[in-house]
């Protein structure tokens, strides 16, 4: 199956802006706000009543746009996701049952995990590619760089309290192929319906690579 680190249409995306949506209405101009920074790969997370009306509006309005579903954490959650035209699907967690609702979905699924007990156990059942949430508060750069020598077959798209400063120092390391950011998404350019800043913003988060002289997973 296409990893989810590799959906992004032509070169590999650093970032996948994280959107907590609250008004359906925002999120086709949103998403083509996103789309126009350079950042095609969306994840809607499940976490407000509008969550899937934005994942079908995003997918029948914005061919651009390759949108998933973040915040999935029951089997029924990924039946709903996929039916809204989610492509893609990132859990904060993960358990047995969720893990087969994910893989018996079709489509490139996250797990996440933040601790290497997870990983091994992900690793064991052929998932290579995860979400580390939440990252900062779980040991940040250091410990996955800290896992990159005894599981360097794992890669990770580390999510939660990442920065626009922080960002360049994940993605130098070896085994993070993107990560998750809302920076790019601040709620009071959202309330103001402000998508020309959206884009700008996006558009730097799409440009971000790691401090020179270091490996870039891509």
């Amino acid at each position: 199956m296409t990893s989810v680190l590799d959906l992004a249409p032509g070169p590999a995306l650093p970032v996948i802006p994280v959107v907590v949506i609250e008004e359906a209405a925002d999120a086709v101009p949103m998403a083509r706000a996103l789309v126009a920074g350079g950042l095609p790969l969306i994840e809607v997370t499940l976490r407000t009543p509008a969550a899937l009306d934005a994942v079908r509006a995003i997918a029948a309005e914005v061919p651009e746009a390759v949108v998933g579903a973040g915040t999935v954490v029951s089997a029924a959650g990924v039946a709903d996701a996929v039916g809204a035209g989610a492509r893609f699907l990132v859990s904060p967690g993960w358990t047995e049952r969720l893990l087969g609702a994910m893989r018996d979905s079709g489509v490139p699924f996250l797990p996440g995990v933040s601790t290497a007990s997870e990983v091994v156990a992900l690793v064991e059942r052929g998932v290579r590619d995860m979400k580390f949430f939440p990252a900062e508060a779980a040991g940040g750069v250091p410990y996955l760089k800290s896992l990159a020598g005894p599981l360097p077959q794992a890669r990770f798209c580390p999510t939660g309290g990442v920065t626009l400063a922080s960002a360049p120092a994940y993605l130098s390391l070896p085994n993070v192929g993107c990560v998750g950011g809302t920076w790019m998404l601040p709620p009071d350019a959202l309330a103001a319906h402000d998508w020309p800043r959206v884009e700008a913003l996006a558009r730097g988060a799409a440009a971000l690579r790691a401090p020179a002289g270091t490996p870039v997973a891509r």
